[in-house]
C-alpha cells in the first residue's frame, strides 16, 4: 500500500516536532524547509492535524508549532487512517462503474489487507519512532544545530 504525499509530509511533520527542544520554536516555515517539502502543503499538514489535536500551532511572539502530548502518544495507525480516510482502494463504483463489482471479491480482499496494515501501524507509536536508540533519526530531524 502506497500512502499519499499528504500522509507522508504529515507523518514526517509529527516526526520533526516529536524531537524538537522544548525551548524550540519551530514555524511551519521552519519545518517545510528542514523536511523539504513545500511549505504550502506543510501549511495544510500543520492545519489537518491541528484539527485532529495532535499538533498546537500558536501564532505570534513566541509561538511555533508544538506536538500535543496526545500527539506523542497517538499511532501511526490512528493517524494514517484518519488522513487516508476509508474509501475504496480500487475504482468499483467510478464513472462507468466496474461491471464485475456485484461478483468481484477483490474489494473485500482489499479492504482486508488495508485493515491488517493499519493493524500493524497500530503497534507504533509516534514516541517510539524517535525514541533511543534513534540518534540518528534525532540528528537527521532537526537539521544542524545552530547557536542560540
Amino acid at each position: 500500500m502506497r500512502l499519499t504525499a499528504f500522509t507522508d509530509v504529515s507523518l514526517r511533520l509529527v516526526m520533526r516536532l516529536a524531537v524538537a527542544r522544548e525551548d524550540e520554536r519551530l514555524t511551519t516555515r521552519d519545518v517545510a524547509g528542514t523536511l523539504a517539502v513545500p511549505y504550502t502543503h506543510m501549511a495544510k499538514a500543520v492545519a489537518r492535524l491541528s484539527d485532529l489535536g495532535l499538533v498546537e500551532a500558536r501564532r505570534g511572539r513566541g509561538g511555533g508549532l508544538r506536538l500535543t502530548p496526545s500527539g506523542l502518544r497517538a499511532t501511526v495507525g490512528d493517524i494514517v487512517r484518519e488522513l487516508e480516510g476509508s474509501g475504496d482502494l480500487v475504482g468499483c463504483e467510478d464513472d462507468p462503474p466496474c461491471p464485475l463489482r456485484a461478483a468481484c471479491r477483490l474489494r473485500g480482499a482489499l479492504s482486508r489487507a488495508r485493515e491488517a496494515f493499519y493493524a500493524s501501524l497500530d503497534e507504533v507509536t509516534v514516541e517510539s519512532l524517535v525514541s533511543a536508540p534513534a540518534d540518528e533519526v534525532l540528528t537527521l530531524l532537526r537539521g544542524p544545530e545552530t547557536p542560540a
